[in-house]
């Protein structure tokens, strides 16, 4: 991309960003500023390395599996955050997160799904996402993901609310939990907060900041303290640094300690002697991603985000602006249509895969947050939202028989 290119998206958003107030997560932006996929697909960081989420399961020392959690949760960051970038790079070349621009995911529309999977058969882990956009006013997305053969699950959901003073502000509203059948251990996740940053650069990039905790139900406690660059105080981007805890320890007496760039990658030291346990390389082709398994588009079901958004898709890869816009603006003015025709028939959109429970029932979260002054801000959320694992079972091509995301 050349530096006209550069500019002329840069002052289209910062003219874009100028006239929207309030709440940016269902504000449609620039169609140069999109990415090429949906918020709806935003968990398959958290699957697409199924050794890594498999590991905690194989681990029967406490504070190992705690360790090998945060390693999940820190792996998983990179291709969350930095959307629409192309992060696939060989060792020798230069991080692509240093120049590249990250974009916006298309607001996904209400019901939307993704299935996908992933198998590395180095260690005969396999992962399966569900994702559905429960709500679209506020924007809700709920995930689940599962490795049955080693009886491990995560659950999570989010609501983003998005507004902008000078960078974009994202915050995710929910959580996630981590649920390991053979240690009948639980762990709570955070879902950070994130700051969008280069705008005057013609670059756009994400930055954490804050402390989060990981909680286990072990007994163990990861606390990860995110910095980042700084535009007074300088700094490194991406930066954060973690220690792994006894829950309870008033000196906080680290076990194990990490630190460097979660964009590019960090060491992990025992906390006691210093010794260097592993080094990271994000970028190391021992760390890819195994591929993704869906089905062809042409075979998903409506409601499958590929499917449903293949057109703009399209667009979006050949360049073709127009295109981007007028499907766009078909599934969009669609999903009113079908509001409007609820509102008169007096109907309730119901989800497909996953259900709303009150917040009292979510005993994970109550007691793993407790002296943390962890929220669960449920009002906000509409719920407590998990999956229906018997749906799940039962799904079947046509999803929804008497309606596809056009119409009823």
């Amino acid at each position: 991309m050349d530096n006209r290119t550069v500019s002329s998206r840069l002052r289209e958003l910062l003219k874009f960003l100028s006239t929207v107030k309030g709440d940016l997560a269902n504000v449609t932006g620039p169609p140069s500023l999109l990415a090429p996929s949906s918020v709806v697909e935003v968990g398959h960081c958290w699957a697409q390395r199924p050794s890594v989420f498999a590991a905690p399961a194989l681990e029967p020392c406490p504070q190992k599996r705690a360790l090998l959690v945060l390693r999940w949760f820190l792996v998983a960051l990179r291709s969350q955050l930095y959307t629409g970038v192309d992060t696939t790079t060989s060792p020798t070349t230069t991080s692509p997160t240093k120049h590249a621009s990250i974009r916006k995911p298309l607001n996904a529309f209400l019901g939307e799904l993704f299935l996908a999977r992933w198998t590395d058969p180095a260690s005969q882990s396999t992962t399966q996402l569900v994702a559905e956009q429960v709500s679209h006013h506020p924007p809700i997305t709920a995930m689940h993901v599962a490795d049955a053969a080693h009886g491990v699950r995560a659950d999570g959901y989010a609501r983003v609310e998005m507004t902008f003073n000078g960078a974009v502000h994202v915050r995710q509203v929910g959580h996630a939990t981590l649920h390991i059948d053979g240690y009948d251990e639980d762990y709570l996740v955070p879902l950070p907060d994130v700051k969008v940053r280069g705008f005057l650069g013609g670059c756009m990039y994400p930055e954490l900041a804050g402390t989060y905790h990981i909680v286990g139900s072990g007994g163990w406690v990861s606390e990860v303290s995110f910095s980042g660059e700084g535009v007074i105080r300088g700094g490194r981007r991406n930066a954060f640094v973690a220690k792994v805890y006894r829950r309870g320890d008033a000196q906080k007496e680290s076990v194990y300690e990490v630190g460097g760039c979660w964009s590019e990658g960090w060491t992990v030291r025992d906390g006691r002697t210093g010794e260097v346990l592993e080094v990271y390389e994000v970028d190391a082709a021992e760390n890819a991603a195994v591929p993704m398994e869906a089905a062809p588009v042409e075979t998903q079901d409506p409601w499958e985000s590929r499917r449903a958004w293949d057109g703009v898709l399209q667009g979006l890869r050949t360049g073709d602006m127009r295109m981007v816009v007028e499907e766009k603006s078909k599934m969009e003015q669609a999903q009113r249509q079908m509001r409007a025709s609820e509102a008169l028939r007096g109907l309730t959109w119901e989800p497909l895969l996953f259900r709303s429970r009150d917040a009292e029932e979510h005993g994970v979260f109550h007691r793993l947050s407790e002296g943390l002054g962890w929220q669960l801000h449920h009002d906000k959320t509409k719920g407590v939202w998990r999956v229906d694992d018997g749906r799940v079972q039962k799904l079947q091509r046509p999803f929804r028989a008497d309606a596809t995301p056009h119409g009823y």
